[in-house]
């Protein structure tokens, strides 16, 4: 850490028991000295932590403000990865969206700002919603050029009608980044804001009847067709592009944004691998590919991808953005950072941690 911050300072992390969370409270205790107070109310992602002498974990829910604020004060950094963060919900349940990811985590804002700590807080790159092209429903292929990118400075931030729900979670994340900029502006708050792009790993999202309900996110949505022989749904044709970046990248972005506070302060970085951009398509394919070299034995089967409408996968209100590409020369320039890990070993990775957790579930699941 620079002169600005203690060599080893003392981190609050909210949400430490997800997917984001737990790799990177792994790493914070296996690369620093600093002292953690990590809030959830979940830890079966980081039971092998939980012994460490640098970690009190605190079982509680985040939004109880009142009892999160003396392990606020008690720390120097306060990283907030607490959101929902479910595109099946944010037609079908907005009012909680909403709650969940502006009115809850503007209260940990405020308390930021009185104490004087340094908030790196996790927005999305849904705030980016749909680019020029897809607002004018312009030929994709056509009208975005090759180096079309998202910048965190300049690029408009699209999003589509009051009745179309889909937004209602990309709204309340930007709605949370501007009062954040506007609490920096006006009341001196450290602060970093960071725009994930699919961050994917082991231990990410859920399967549906085993560990979770509900429709989870589309990598595990294929993981779930793969393990149990179910089709690949393609929502309206797997025609949008997304850009998928490994979660050991993803880390090593945040741990350059820890080490370099006087560069990272007061701004908003995309986090992401542009190399990796893939459409959902070719994605279902790849992993289809993927899965049967890591598991032999299904090589001959055949797996099913069909095509369905957003409005039969997801229901009414629902939108989509057509492609999102991340300009990470910000924090290229402020940190260092780069990231290193193409699509198909990300894929391989993340895919293989699927079958080590969940292909028992799918055996016992076919002899049941």
């Amino acid at each position: 850490m620079s002169a600005t911050k203690p060599s080893n300072p003392t981190i609050c992390i909210l949400g430490c028991g997800g997917f984001i969370g737990s790799h990177l409270l792994e790493r914070i205790l296996s690369a620093t000295e600093c002292t953690v107070y990590g809030i959830d109310i979940q830890s079966s992602k980081i039971g092998h932590l939980l012994s460490n002498d640098r970690l009190t974990f605190v079982n509680l829910n985040v939004y109880d403000t009142e009892s999160v604020a003396k392990y606020v004060h008690a720390s120097d950094i306060v990283i907030s990865l607490v959101a929902l963060c479910n595109p099946a919900l944010y037609n079908t349940i907005p009012l909680e969206v909403i709650d969940i990811n502006f009115n809850r985590p503007y209260e940990l804002l405020r308390m930021c700002a009185e104490e004087e700590k340094w908030l790196v807080h996790f927005s999305t790159s849904e705030v980016y919603g749909k680019t020029l092209a897809g607002f004018a429903q312009c030929n994709l292929a056509k009208d975005h050029p090759d180096n079309y990118v998202l910048n965190e400075d300049s690029t408009p931030l699209i999003l589509g009608p009051v009745h179309a729900q889909r937004w209602s979670y990309a709204c309340a994340k930007q709605l949370l980044e501007r009062v954040i900029y506007a609490y920096g502006f006006e009341k001196g708050l450290k602060y970093t804001v960071v725009r994930p792009f699919n961050f994917i790993g082991p231990r990410m999202d859920y399967i549906p009847g085993i560990d979770g309900e509900g429709v989870p996110r589309v990598l595990a949505c294929f993981m779930e067709a793969l393990l149990f022989h179910k089709p690949l749904w393609l929502v309206d044709g797997g025609l949008n592009k997304r850009v998928f970046t490994y979660i050991d990248d993803a880390v090593d972005a945040l741990m350059a944004i820890l080490e370099n506070p006087k560069t990272s302060q007061g701004e908003i970085f995309n986090i992401g691998n542009p190399a990796n951009e893939i459409s959902i398509a070719r994605l279902a394919r790849r992993m289809v590919g993927i899965y049967k070299v890591l598991r032999p034995g299904l090589a001959s089967c055949d797996f099913t991808i069909k095509a369905v409408s957003s409005h039969e996968f997801y229901g009414k209100g629902y939108e989509d953005s057509d492609r999102r590409v991340p300009d990470i020369s910000k924090i290229q320039e402020c940190t260092g950072w780069r990231p290193h890990t193409d699509i198909d070993t990300a894929l391989r990775k993340t895919i293989q941690s699927y079958i080590e957790h969940y292909a028992r579930d799918a055996e016992c699941r076919e002899a049941g």
